[in-house]
């Protein structure tokens, strides 16, 4: 009992500072609920007028722009913890060119212990079943191999203990997703489940997993409940004063995303489980 006792000590660690590769739509919210908890926190951003703004909020600010050949600070690397939240640009990034941006990082993350890469559910391929954390994704795209390279590139480096955090569709603040489907006829696919996960679900979802200390996992940040497109849609269109969409009745390829090691092992319970619940006390998007 008391080797026990003693390897759960050794295991958890004091999380003193926490930086942020990324203070985007996401990771600055984040960086101010880290903030708000005592934590240390150093944030980057690609933006100079960004920098004023990151210090006002309490964050280490650091200027690190992975398209530009340049010196990463050192100092941004004397970390607990590194939550890397970069995402590849779409249309703009070739698939081979975001991993091997991503090496840079890596490779200058020598003293850090722990690692989060927040990933996607796009990882996976629309194979008309659901998923979780243990199925084995088979992308098809090259977007999703991009994104399980990466995976698989963080993995790959013994010094540091890597999780995974594979967020699935964003909705929050500034992502009212309404207005790609407002007024629009014959929408394909309507009969195809959603995934998504609300902004203070992913900050949640994130504070739960440096409480627990749970690390070297995958975790799904995905809301239980999946509603068909058309349902979704319709509804928020109504609810956001947006014309309401047309969809198609037809179920092309499809997945639905599930999460068991959420809950299982970290104790996370999302706070939206049910999607119209959540629309009848709709913020501003």
């Amino acid at each position: 009992m008391w080797s026990n006792i003693y390897i759960l000590f050794c295991v958890q660690m004091e999380i003193k500072t926490v930086s942020i590769l990324g203070c985007g739509w996401f990771g600055l919210p984040f960086a101010k609920a880290l903030v708000a908890k005592g934590f240390v926190v150093k944030g980057s951003t690609t933006s100079t007028d960004k920098l004023e703004q990151l210090k006002a909020e309490g964050i280490e600010p650091y200027q690190i722009n992975l398209n530009e050949a340049s010196v990463l600070p050192t100092d941004f690397f004397d970390t607990d913890v590194l939550f890397v939240n970069v995402p590849p640009r779409a249309k703009t990034e070739s698939a081979s060119s975001y991993p091997d941006k991503l090496k840079n990082i890596a490779d200058a993350a020598t003293n850090v212990k722990q690692v989060v890469f927040i990933s996607s559910t796009g990882v996976f391929e629309d194979g008309n079943f659901e998923v979780d954390e243990n199925t084995v994704p088979k992308p098809e795209s090259d977007a999703g191999k991009s994104l399980l390279e990466a995976e698989n590139l963080w993995k790959a480096y013994p010094q540091f203990t890597t999780t995974i955090i594979r967020f699935a569709g964003l909705i929050g603040p500034g992502r009212n997703l309404a207005k790609f489907f407002a007024g629009r006829a014959d929408v394909p696919n309507g009969k195809a489940p959603i995934n998504l996960i609300a902004l203070d679900d992913c900050i949640g979802l994130c504070l739960q997993l440096l409480e627990t200390q749970q690390f070297g996992e995958i975790y799904h940040g995905v809301s239980p409940h999946h509603p068909t497109r058309e349902e979704f849609y319709t509804a928020l269109c109504e609810v956001s004063g947006m014309e309401k969409p047309a969809f198609k009745y037809e179920l092309l390829e499809w997945k639905q995303i599930n999460s068991v090691n959420v809950t299982r092992k970290i104790g996370y319970n999302l706070k939206v489980q049910n999607w119209f619940e959540w629309m009848e006390k709709l913020p501003v998007l």
